[in-house]
């Protein structure tokens, strides 16, 4: 299935996000085409600074398969991981990674951008103006 399927569904997931009044970033695992986690940011309803949407999904996924490396997986995130994310993302030893928008305050490639695992393959801008949207309608109903 094509990366565009799979980022609408994390794009539903950043929405659900919105909707309970986190920042909108939604998150899924995907593994041989089947979704096999699925997450939103939830640090404000669980009152975790860990409790990312990336961070979500991993474990989710890890329970799934019954293993913590994610080597034969694809995250979809809506927005570039921060370095937290990243490095659980390396410890996974995830194979690939799909990024909507970029975040260029928080987003783990202006931090070091060598913390991916050096097998993770990247994709970027999948659906990036749609997740782009998202976040300025969140941060500008804040700002209101």
């Amino acid at each position: 299935m094509p990366d565009e399927y799979f980022m609408e569904i994390a794009l539903g997931m950043a929405e659900e996000a919105y909707d309970n009044g986190e920042i909108p970033v939604g998150a899924l695992v995907v593994c041989r085409n089947r979704i096999i986690a699925k997450s939103r940011n939830q640090t404000e309803q669980l009152a975790d600074v860990t409790a990312h949407a990336e961070l979500m999904a991993i474990t989710a996924a890890a329970h799934y398969l019954g293993s913590k490396y994610l080597t034969d997986c694809t995250l979809y995130v809506t927005l570039e991981p921060c370095v937290m994310c990243a490095g659980a993302l390396f410890w996974a030893q995830l194979g690939r990674l799909v990024i909507a928008a970029t975040d260029p305050k928080r987003g783990y490639s202006r931090v070091q951008p060598l913390v991916l695992h050096p097998k993770t393959r990247l994709e970027t801008g999948i659906l990036a103006d749609e997740s782009q949207a998202l976040l300025a309608k969140f941060f500008n109903r804040l700002r209101t």
